[in-house]
């Protein structure tokens, strides 16, 4: 079972939460990117922009936020960070 905690933060509190599981066959980049598509239709976002930065911290520390820099449209939040908690 793959589960990832998606939470969303402004003046350091967590104003959304969601935890999204992935019971599929498919590699772990395919489950992060169908969680996270999710996440983005649930909290009705636009999908954020991996950069660079966003990739190296997440394939170390399955962990990353993504700012405003990483998103098209305006956000009314400080980031939005997601974490895998459970492979």
């Amino acid at each position: 079972m793959f589960r990832l905690w998606a939470k969303k933060w402004k003046h350091n509190h967590m104003i959304q939460d969601i935890v999204v599981c992935e019971d599929t066959n498919d590699t772990r980049t395919h489950k992060v990117f169908h969680a996270l598509e999710e996440v983005c239709y649930t909290f009705d976002l636009s999908k954020p922009i991996w950069l660079d930065s966003t990739i190296e911290a997440f394939q170390r520390h399955s962990k990353a936020r993504f700012y405003q820099d990483n998103f098209v449209d305006a956000i009314d939040f400080d980031y939005l960070e997601i974490q895998v908690i459970e492979e």
